[in-house]
């Protein structure tokens, strides 16, 4: 524990539903994330938060949402990049190896922020050690739709989320009522099939 997580978790609380990451999934990405998320992976899994609206994930698992929302940008010519933690209703975290973590996307909305990037190596490390600590609980909450979600269908699994049925890139409402669980992969490569994706920042 440090610093930096005790803090994320003062945020997020406890772990849940964690899964844990072998010794082989480590070696593999060794050398292309930074030795300090590997060790947060090593102690702390794959996990859930703040009862499932913050996920870290195995970036291996969301190589197709990847590619469906990327596949055919400038991104993935400038950076190798991964999606290394998602939320509960789609925002995807994006940690590029020579960038770190550098972009944001949230799916149902189909839009894109670029954030300031670390291209040092020593810089990549201390962002690494930050990563959680900067993350925003109220953004991932969306006004509130958490709770209700929450309270109306259940905690979501590891491999759920919540998806506005219809979609909004259908013209579905972005209300409460309108949301259902639904497979998290599945879901978010569908959602990039349907809009074009904005990009802000």
């Amino acid at each position: 524990m440090d610093q930096y997580f005790d803090f994320f978790l003062e945020k997020f609380g406890p772990a849940i539903d964690r899964r844990d990451v072998s010794p082989e999934v480590l070696e593999r990405f060794k050398g292309k994330l930074p030795d300090q998320m590997l060790a947060y992976w090593a102690e702390h899994g794959w996990s859930g938060y703040a009862d499932g609206l913050f996920w870290t994930v195995n970036p291996e698992d969301y190589e197709p949402v990847l590619e469906a929302w990327l596949g055919a940008t400038s991104f993935v010519e400038d950076d190798a990049l991964h999606i290394i933690a998602r939320s509960a209703f789609g925002h995807l975290l994006v940690w590029g190896e020579r960038s770190g973590y550098c972009l944001r996307l949230f799916a149902p909305g189909s839009y894109l922020v670029q954030l300031k990037t670390a291209t040092q190596q020593r810089n990549l490390e201390f962002a690494a050690s930050t990563f959680f600590s900067v993350q925003d609980k109220e953004l991932f909450e969306l006004d509130g739709r958490f709770a209700h979600a929450k309270q109306r269908l259940g905690r979501v699994g590891r491999d759920e989320m919540y998806g506005f049925v219809p979609a909004l890139a259908l013209g579905g409402a972005s209300d409460v009522a309108k949301l259902e669980k639904v497979k998290a992969i599945e879901h978010l490569v569908l959602l990039a099939q349907l809009d074009e994706l904005k990009v802000m920042g």
